[in-house]
């Protein structure tokens, strides 16, 4: 049987190391003494139940007693000069003398406060003061020596591996790295060769949880001494001013998890040490110490490993940030050639995909996507635009953060397993924060092969009561995972150059939209000058043209029989001619009043609009023999009633005029289209056609493709007004046709002005 395929109905408890209240476990390691002290009295409210063995007084001897009782006035006196410090750290330890018995006996005391109390702990002094200061200046400030001369992140490592080792004396030391999940491996280690190495070995996150990375991050160094050792008991239980437990976040003896010491036994480990090592204000690893038996480390040496542990802190940051210079100054320019190409584009997109460098070199990606103005841009390898599409959406439904990125897709978002080859890591950011507009990034899977320390999934229990429970594991020895669906990490470098550019994008699209207002201020100046004098020059144009229209037909009535034939066609001519001017005037003049002219804007029956133009053209319907179909009633819209019957009187005017078939036809519906694209109007002809060269010209005013007196002539300003209109209305218009076969003209409407 497969143990990996072993399944339970029952629902197993994975937090029980996340929900551990670690901070509050109401007792400390024995090889000290806690004092929970009332300010600004130093009334005891609390104390450990190990005063008696350590201090001679018992905890009924100390509670709500007043700490002079315990410590010489010339000690109080010092204690509280320290109090008045902002920072308790620059005063610890305190060096106190307590009489016990018969003899004196000296106390490292480190103080700190949690919520309303003053916490006083107090360890015994083993060692001779000046001995441990000389013996570890030196260590100190040569391994300083040796930090500084390193040349990458490695070597740090391994030297203060080998330090700490020599200081502390512990039979393992290693450097612990954490990665961007919280899983750790180790980078560095020192051990004697009967030890099995760990170097090289992943770690899940639940070896350390949440809370556990919590308090690494507040204190520097954690000890245990013993493993093995008994609690002891903080006393009462509850703190007389909060009624709730002491909160030992900061105390260096608080006392152990549970699971804790039972993962050190796992490991064989008896006393272990914990140094933080943090960047930017945030846990990136630890320098873990570990003896196979019970192994007390002195405050003093403590305190020189806690300094070396900030010293690595700060030279690996500086490392850090030194090894990516190079390609963070890649980076940066990248950036500005990008800003450069936007600035010169019409379409600041072009700037981004068409040149080089593009998109993929700014964050070291296989493939992009700009979804801008509901169109897609893509540069390198992506996923199919559907995919794209539907990512955009779950990305819109989900994310509202300035910046999205991940390495592992398809944990977040599953659908994603299908294109892992192009996109099993993501970063994306949006540039606005009222449209889908979205860059997005994309790296394909790297398949990885990754060495645990033991199986990282914890063994599950079944308890006496039956209930179950998750236990760390026994096991440490070598167990390999293929790890699939992952891309290789987004740095830092790169968020930070992603999240730049956004910037930039956000200034060029601002930049853009202020030419364009200007440029519609402009225009709208223009057109309103331009319908303007069209107005006024029609107005103006047509007083002279009615004279030599009325006068030309004085001469014909008056002068008739004086004229011969040849004078009297070239009067005709003239009158036709200034006829065909004048209803041209009167076209622009109807063109020129829809631009300035307010509509009417209301809900319409569209049938009663069609049918009161199918009245006004019945006479020429009729003459024609048209068949007149209306496949299924209009819909009522909000548009300007007047306006929008002039639009089919002109299209089906235009219907009519242009068939020469035998049997002709007009057909005039809609086409419902998907929310919330709009209803598409059409009027079908099974006339003459249009060349598709011609689709474009034919809605310019004036211009007809066939000569004045055939097909009954006009003065081919009908398309022009009509696209006017629609467009007055927020929509579109255009025409497909088949020549010889039949148009139809199509026209959206979005009931705007």
């Amino acid at each position: 049987m497969n143990t990996n395929d072993f399944t339970t109905n029952f629902l197993v408890d994975l937090t029980n190391c996340d929900r551990e209240p670690i901070h509050i476990p109401g007792s400390i390691q024995p090889h000290g003494v806690l004092l929970a002290l009332k300010e600004p009295e130093l009334t005891i409210l609390q104390c450990s139940n190990n005063t008696s063995s350590l201090l001679g007084i018992s905890p009924e001897q100390l509670l709500n007693k007043p700490l002079s009782n315990l410590l010489e006035s010339e000690q109080i006196k010092l204690l509280r000069d320290c109090l008045s410090e902002e920072n308790l750290d620059f005063v610890n330890p305190l060096e106190l003398k307590i009489i016990s018995g018969s003899k004196t006996v000296e106390f490292e005391v480190i103080i700190h406060r949690s919520n309303s109390c003053l916490i006083l702990e107090l360890e015994p002094i083993f060692l001779e003061k000046s001995n441990v200061f000389f013996k570890f200046y030196h260590l100190v400030k040569q391994t300083i020596s040796k930090l500084q001369l390193a040349s990458n992140v490695t070597e740090i490592s391994q030297i203060i591996a080998k330090e700490i080792k020599n200081i502390t004396g512990f039979e393992r030391v290693m450097v612990y790295r954490f990665n961007e999940d919280w899983n750790g491996i180790v980078i560095a280690e020192e051990k004697p060769e009967y030890l099995t190495s760990y170097l090289g070995l992943h770690y899940p996150a639940s070896d350390i949880p949440i809370q556990a990375r919590q308090l690494y991050s507040e204190n520097w160094l954690r000890l245990i001494p013993d493993a093995n050792y008994q609690p002891t008991a903080i006393i009462p239980t509850n703190n007389p001013l909060t009624g709730q437990p002491l909160d030992l976040s900061k105390s260096v003896l608080r006392s152990v998890s549970p699971l804790h010491i039972e993962y050190m036994h796992n490991m064989g480990v008896t006393a272990s040490m914990s140094i933080s090592i943090m960047k930017n204000k945030k846990l990136w690893g630890l320098i873990a110490c570990h003896h196979q038996s019970p192994k007390y480390v002195p405050y003093e040496i403590r305190n020189a490993c806690e300094f070396l542990g900030q010293m690595t802190s700060v030279q690996l940051n500086a490392k850090e940030d030194s090894d990516d210079s190079e390609y963070k100054i890649q980076l940066k320019s990248v950036h500005s050639k990008l800003v450069e190409y936007m600035s010169a584009e019409t379409n600041f997109v072009e700037g981004l995909i068409k040149n080089q460098p593009n998109l993929l070199n700014l964050v070291n990606a296989q493939g992009a996507v700009v979804y801008f103005d509901k169109e897609y841009f893509e540069v390198g390898n992506t996923p199919e635009k559907q995919d794209i599409h539907n990512l955009i959406e779950w990305i819109y439904e989900n994310w509202h953060e300035e910046i999205f990125y991940t390495n592992s897709l398809s944990a977040v978002y599953p659908e994603a397993e299908k294109f892992r080859d192009v996109a099993s890591g993501l970063m994306v950011f949006s540039f606005s924060k009222t449209q889908k507009n979205y860059v997005l990034w994309f790296r394909p899977e790297v398949v990885q092969t990754v060495n645990w320390g033991g199986n990282p999934n914890k063994p599950v229990e079944v308890k006496v009561d039956g209930s179950l429970r998750l236990s760390p594991r026994k096991s440490f020895e070598l167990w390999k995972e293929t790890v699939w669906l992952k891309s290789l990490p987004w740095k830092l470098c790169e968020v930070n150059a992603a999240l730049e550019l956004r910037s930039a994008i956000i200034g060029v699209v601002l930049r853009k939209a202020d030419e364009l207002a200007q440029l519609n201020i402009e225009l709208q100046r223009s057109n309103n000058e331009l319908d303007a004098f069209a107005y006024i020059a029609s107005h103006d144009l047509k007083e002279p043209l009615r004279g030599i229209h009325n006068y030309s037909n004085f001469l014909i009535e008056d002068y008739g029989e004086i004229l011969n034939e040849e004078g009297k066609q070239k009067l005709i001519t003239l009158i036709r001619l200034t006829q065909r001017m004048e209803d041209l005037i009167d076209s622009l003049l109807h063109f020129s009043r829809l631009g300035r002219v307010d509509l009417s804007m209301q809900h319409t029956d569209l049938n009663i609009v069609l049918q009161r133009s199918l009245d006004l053209l019945s006479a020429r319907i009729e003459e024609m023999r048209i068949e007149i179909r209306i496949p299924k009633p209009l819909p009522t819209v909000y548009c300007d009633r007047v306006h929008l019957g002039e639009v089919f009187n002109n299209l089906i005017a235009n219907a009519i005029k242009y068939n020469d078939k035998a049997r002709k036809w007009i057909e005039i519906s809609y086409i419902e289209a998907p929310s919330p694209a709009p209803v598409i109007f059409y009027v079908r002809d099974n006339g003459i056609g249009i060349r598709e060269k011609h689709f474009e010209v034919i809605f310019r005013i004036f211009k007809r493709l066939h000569g004045p007196k055939k097909y009954g002539g006009g003065t081919g300003a009908g398309l022009t007004i009509a696209k006017k209109i629609v467009e007055r209305h927020g929509g579109t218009i255009w025409v497909e046709s088949t020549y010889g076969e039949g148009t139809t003209f199509y026209f959206t409407l979005q009931g705007v002005d």
